[in-house]
């Protein structure tokens, strides 16, 4: 190609970006237009104009996000068409395609082709902007070109994780449009990418289940709140905002924590053995009196004892009730149980008075002052804050014990969201819902006939997991959570320990106990989840040991490409992976960039860490160990240098994960001497 080709090629290209440009602009003015028109518009109310509101938002907050790096490739077909990729899509006026959206299935060869498998493309270019000016672009004509991948990992990090849309890779992509319904499974060591490739995953069903997720949300789990922070901006930048980002420590609403039990409690909490526990402590708090309580009628006093309470309790019991909707049930046992009594002593003919006592026996303030004490209406929060100062002692578990029964740990939130379950209520929200859920399904039955499908067709259907589930159940569910509130869809969410989420991704996955994962099965009942983790570095005590103990049914794929590490930190971490776990295989990476990693003993700990970060003055870096981050911390994050401190002091599992943080550069300092397993100078 000459010279003034080249140029010309390239004035096109810029030409193009340019005009793509304006047609963002253009669709984002019209769309904060309608946005501006839906919010001042008074004569439209109700959940016309909130769901106007909430479209419009929407859009413009989706092509806000498009601004960096709008276009990032083209590929050319055998037919000489030319399909340019982006980050979002954008049409002409007889909705052609100017701009093919990433996740669209005629933009996957610019991920999947190659030049023995070219899917019907002769060329795929990429292009190099910096804001929306084109600076540079290449083809690859479908060869092993690797630039723009290795531009993007020797490139400096940041603070927040960036997106991988312009460099996803055929084997990520395959995941990324995996079309598995239930549980997904991908696993892979670390720098394989598989919080990106995860991430990327929920965008694509986000694109191609919008209808259902939309109106549901996605809830994404990770380990600590620096990981969520790290890769919280994926999804806006990929257009994506109805996502609810939270730690296990996170997921009952008004309790937030990061703070650990010790190990031997961290797996008492963590298994199914805790069911027992919490059940005992739930009919702990059903007594029968030690002494007759005296319930004073109009003519007589009739005591209450331990027997009748028993009878009455066994009940209450037998209905299989939550403790605080059996309690009204076991309130009318003990009327009935003492209304023969009462009779007796009152001495007059049983089928005169019945009726009577069992009323006054209904309406006494005494009676109603025993059942508190006897069943007392109880909240998650203060059974095991009691429990944990004092009545566990009363089951058999003084282990249990602390001074602070309300000092609330990470392994506690799913005993709370488990007595949730066994406690219930009392079934006064019911009560109080009951009217705004009548006018909520008026509202379901109004967009079913706006749309115009006959809701009577369905009053035989009406079924768990039929069409009219699909459609009275979920847009009644909507009207409730979006009526009336202007909160986000995250927003209140968040706060609703009922809410159930179309899809649930999980990162670090080996980390959760059976309980947390009880939490999470509860949060998403259609199974609908990506699972993403690394067996080799589990390090929670009640951690999973194999997939199967998340689920029975489930699909998985594993990375076994390390796009992160170089190959020179990675001959480091191989030694150590062995001691994890002698079958696991050390990721294969994709480059070594000859900076051999380094360890040097000092004497003064502070003063050698504060030399290293003093000569590091660009990217990032981070210290991992004595007078830094710990390797849980760490977890899942990135940095261009880590300097591991006292590494004779971690667990091989704690060393793996420290070590392979890096992307760059890797030293260690220590003050004592390190295993010979670890000594590479």
């Amino acid at each position: 190609m000459t010279g003034g080709k080249v140029l010309a090629g390239f004035s096109a290209e810029r030409s193009k970006i340019t005009s793509l440009y304006s047609k963002l602009d253009a669709e984002r003015d019209a769309a904060a237009a309608q946005l501006d028109s839906a919010l001042r518009d008074g004569k439209v109310g109700g959940w016309e104009r909130e769901v106007a509101v909430s479209t419009w938002s929407a859009q413009v907050s989706r092509l806000t996000a498009a601004e960096e790096g709008l276009c990032f490739g083209r590929i050319d077909g055998e037919d000489g068409t030319s399909t340019y990729v982006g980050r979002v899509g954008l049409f002409d006026c007889d909705y052609e395609p100017l701009l093919t959206d990433w996740r669209a299935p005629a933009a996957r060869p610019f991920y999947t082709a190659t030049a023995a498998n070219p899917e019907g493309i002769v060329l795929r270019r990429h292009f190099h902007t910096r804001g929306r000016d084109l600076r540079d672009f290449y083809d690859d004509e479908l060869l092993s070109d690797m630039r723009a991948l290795r531009s993007a990992l020797d490139a400096p990090r940041s603070e927040t994780m960036r997106d991988i849309v312009a460099t996803i890779q055929a084997e990520q992509d395959e995941i990324i449009r995996e079309t598995h319904q239930g549980v997904l499974v991908i696993e892979g060591g670390p720098g394989t990418g598989k919080t990106a490739v995860a991430l990327h995953r929920v965008a694509y069903l986000l694109y191609t289940q919008r209808e259902r997720l939309s109106r549901k949300g996605v809830l994404i789990v990770g380990p600590n709140a620096g990981f969520l922070t790290y890769i919280g901006n994926v999804l806006p930048s990929l257009g994506e905002t109805d996502v609810v980002f939270a730690t296990p420590g996170d997921l009952y609403p008004g309790v937030s924590t990061s703070r650990d039990d010790t190990p031997e409690l961290q797996r008492f909490k963590g298994s199914l053995d805790v069911l027992d526990a919490l059940r005992a402590a739930v009919a702990d708090r059903q007594q029968v009196p030690v002494e007759p309580i005296p319930i004073e009628l109009e003519d007589v006093v009739v005591p209450l004892d331990a027997y009748v309470a028993a009878v009455a309790r066994e009940k209450a019991r037998s209905l299989d009730l939550p403790h605080n909707a059996a309690r009204k049930h076991f309130f009318l046992a003990l009327a009935e149980e003492l209304v023969l009594p009462a009779v007796e002593l009152i001495g007059y003919d049983w089928a005169e008075i019945e009726a009577d006592v069992r009323r006054e026996l209904l309406g006494s303030p005494d009676l109603r002052r025993a059942v508190d004490v006897l069943w007392p209406l109880l909240t998650p929060e203060q059974l095991l804050a009691d429990l944990y100062h004092s009545r566990c002692f009363r089951i058999g578990l003084s282990r249990l014990h602390r001074s602070d029964g309300a000092a609330w740990t990470v392994s506690d939130v799913p005993l709370l969201d488990e007595l949730a379950e066994l406690l219930g209520t009392d079934g006064s929200e019911e009560r109080a819902v009951s009217a705004a859920e009548r006018e909520a399904l008026a509202y379901a039955r109004g967009v079913l006939d706006v749309i115009e499908i006959d809701t009577d067709m369905y009053e035989d259907k009406y079924e768990e997991g039929g069409v009219a589930d699909d459609w009275v159940n979920e847009v009644t569910l909507a009207s409730r959570n979006t009526v009336r509130d202007h909160r986000t869809l995250a927003e209140r969410a968040v706060t609703d320990r009922l809410w159930t989420y179309g899809h649930v991704v999980v990162d670090e996955a080996q980390e959760l106990s059976p309980m947390d994962w009880r939490v999470l099965m509860r949060r998403c009942p259609a199974k609908s989840m990506t699972i993403v983790g690394d067996l080799a570095q589990r390090q929670s005590a009640s951690g999973v040991r194999s997939w199967d103990e998340v689920h029975s049914r489930y699909g998985y794929r594993r990375l076994e490409i390390n796009y992160r590490t170089p190959g020179e930190v990675m001959d480091v971490a191989a030694p150590v992976l062995e001691l994890v776990d002698p079958f696991a295989v050390v990721p294969m990476s994709v480059r070594r960039n000859g900076i051999r990693p380094w360890a040097r003993f000092v004497l003064d700990l502070d003063d050698a860490v504060r030399v290293e970060l003093e000569m590091h003055t660009t990217g990032t870096i981070a210290v991992i160990g004595s007078g830094g981050m710990t390797p849980r911390e760490a977890k899942g994050l990135e940095f261009d240098v880590v300097i591991v401190t006292e590494p004779q002091r971690m667990t091989p599992g704690e060393l793996y994960v420290a070590l392979t943080r890096a992307t760059q550069r890797l030293g260690v300092l220590h003050t004592e001497p390190l295993p010979s397993w670890l000594c590479w100078e």
